[in-house]
């Protein structure tokens, strides 16, 4: 689908989102995050993300993530759905392109919002939360895992998950490496439904989390729970 015809999708999406969604979301009022720990990009507003991993590195890509994570089930859950799967009434973001302009389209709605025939279907969050708080959100929202690519190893991740949570109460012969290296080995076969090149999955998430103690055992099995939760 070319970059025209997929803006023009999420175009017709916001203009026949449905009246009572709206309402329900200017109930809500916007809730500060805090952006601490990220490069901070001044007043003028950019038009491609700069929270990518190529551009920012790992450490400060994952830290985008996780605060845009908690941005976006505070501010944008309620209407777009956990984990950004929409329920139909509003645009499913996760199709919303990694390019610059599919960011271009999603900075223009964050900080202007958008208004048909005087009712408010999406609030103006610029001047609200800040741009830096933007791109965190989009991070997240573009490493959402494809669906397809999930149910492909939700077996095996089943597997994992409850022998993960068996070493969370006896460690002792649980392979640490070994779990790593397969759950990383399943992340990077996971793609995201942006074209974005790594895929916040569950397995991405567990794996992040293992090295060899109790709690981080358990951790990564609540992750596992978590995501294949949502991926359903």
């Amino acid at each position: 689908m070319t970059a025209l015809t997929i803006k023009s999708v999420f175009a017709a999406a916001a203009l026949t989102a449905v009246a009572s969604l709206v309402q329900a979301h200017g109930d809500v009022a916007p809730q500060a995050v805090d952006t601490a720990g990220l490069p901070e990009n001044g007043d003028d507003w950019l038009t491609e993300n700069p929270y990518r991993a190529e551009l920012v590195g790992e450490e400060v890509w994952t830290r985008a993530v996780e605060i845009g994570a908690s941005g976006y089930n505070q501010n944008c859950a309620r209407c777009h759905g956990l984990e950004v799967i929409s329920g139909g009434l509003a645009p499913d973001l996760r199709f919303l392109e990694a390019e610059e302009y599919g960011d271009e389209w999603y900075a223009e709605r964050f900080r202007d919002g958008y208004t048909q025939n005087g009712i408010t279907k999406m609030p103006a969050f610029g001047e609200l939360l800040g741009q830096d708080a933007a791109w965190a959100i989009r991070t997240y929202i573009e490493t959402r895992p494809d669906d397809v690519s999930m149910e492909e190893v939700s077996d095996e991740l089943k597997a994992l998950r409850d022998q993960i949570a068996g070493y969370a109460d006896d460690p002792a012969n649980a392979d640490a490496d070994g779990l790593k290296a397969r759950l990383s080995e399943i992340a990077s076969g996971i793609e995201t439904m942006s074209g974005a090149p790594v895929a916040d999955s569950a397995a991405y998430r567990a794996a992040n989390l293992i090295d060899g103690t109790q709690e981080a055992y358990a951790r990564a099995a609540e992750a596992l729970t978590i995501g294949l939760s949502a991926a359903h």
